[in-house]
């Protein structure tokens, strides 16, 4: 399974599973009906069986949530936030909701791998940005997800993305809808540090 279909299979398996989400992406337009529940501050976490690749809400921090799974016997850690807002050119456009993921996969060796599922189809060979911290980063599209274009700089922008108060995705749709989605960064560092004291192996 690819890694974009698999987060594209847990973000939907949060949202029936019912765990919580922060439902923050006000009068965003989304063609599915399916709402993601709002997170209550004592929310706890899901249990999920062991092996099972169903996610588990393992703390939420703003509004970033962190989970695991264990799809295929293999264990992967990610923290998950919706955007704070999102705007379509030309306005109001239809879509998806979005999800902004930083992943982790110790079977792969994959420590905070930053994508973005963004809701509908980008533009065959286009290019999105991901602007946190005063930086604009590169990033590859492909089908609806996004991917720092330059390795390299990944853990710079994880480090800045930690500090930063929010981080602006901007894309272009196969329709040639633009789109920008801002999402609040607030609790993300400490998502981030709670994965990695439960994604050691």
């Amino acid at each position: 399974m690819s890694v974009r279909r698999m987060l594209t299979a847990l973000a939907a398996s949060v949202l029936v599973c019912g765990a919580a989400i922060p439902a923050q992406a006000q009068g965003v337009s989304s063609k599915s009906a399916a709402k993601p529940a709002a997170a209550k501050p004592e929310a706890k976490p899901a249990a999920a069986p062991a092996g099972n690749a169903e996610p588990t809400l393992i703390g939420q921090f703003g509004t970033w949530g962190a989970y695991t799974a264990m799809p295929n016997g293999k264990k992967v850690c990610f923290a998950l936030a919706k955007p704070s807002s999102s705007k379509t050119n030309p306005p109001n456009r239809p879509r998806d909701p979005a999800y902004a993921f930083v992943s982790t996969r110790p079977a792969e060796k994959v420590i905070n791998e930053v994508s973005v599922m963004i809701g509908y189809t980008l533009k065959p060979g286009s290019e999105s940005t991901l602007e946190v911290g005063g930086a604009a980063y590169s990033m590859y599209t492909r089908g609806d997800g996004v991917w720092i274009k330059n390795a390299a700089e990944e853990e710079r922008m994880v480090e800045a993305m930690r500090k930063a108060a929010d981080a602006t995705v901007k894309g272009v749709s196969a329709k040639g809808t633009e789109t920008t989605d801002t999402f609040s960064l607030k609790g993300l560092s400490q998502a981030l540090d709670k994965l990695a004291q439960d994604c050691r192996r």
